[in-house]
């Protein structure tokens, strides 16, 4: 019998824009510009600045594979199109009708997500788990103190 549960990680229920804070539309104006103009680029300064948001504690390895994965796997449009996207979303008003068990884990110095944003998803959803882990990478890393904290909640929540 298939058991359904949910687990969130870094997750929100409003995008930069829709959450009105005039500092985080600015930023993601920023952002789009240097999708449009650099993204894909065998020149490293570009990704980097993305990099540096979604795993600011990582080696220069893992930055390096970082910044590779986003020049291959996707074209600049669809990056664009896919951040606006995520930049407007707002799911807040279908966060209640979330019916199965649901764990919302979220890193505490998060830079491509507010921590209160993942608070907020949790609180939305009947029941749901929240889980704050130490850290400042979205893209949390074999070898991190919190890597061990996070595979061992997802496990205890799912029951293996």
């Amino acid at each position: 019998m298939l058991r359904r549960r949910y687990v969130l990680y870094g997750g929100f229920a409003r995008g930069r824009r829709k959450r009105g804070l005039p500092k985080e539309i600015d930023q993601a104006d920023a952002l789009m510009t240097l999708m449009r103009e650099g993204w894909g680029q065998e020149n490293p300064a570009f990704p980097q600045i993305f990099t540096s948001l979604f795993i600011p504690g990582g080696t220069a390895e893992q930055m390096q594979w970082f910044n590779d994965l986003q020049r291959i796997t996707t074209s600049p449009e669809n990056a664009v199109r896919i951040r606006r996207s995520l930049d407007d979303i707002d799911v807040s008003d279908l966060l209640p009708r979330v019916a199965a068990p649901t764990l919302v884990l979220h890193c505490r110095n998060d830079a491509v997500q507010p921590f209160e944003e993942g608070r907020r998803l949790a609180v939305g959803i009947p029941g749901a788990r929240f889980v704050a882990l130490e850290g400042r990478n979205h893209l949390i890393l074999e070898g991190e103190p919190s890597w061990t904290r996070l595979l061992d909640e997802i496990s205890d929540f799912l029951g293996q």
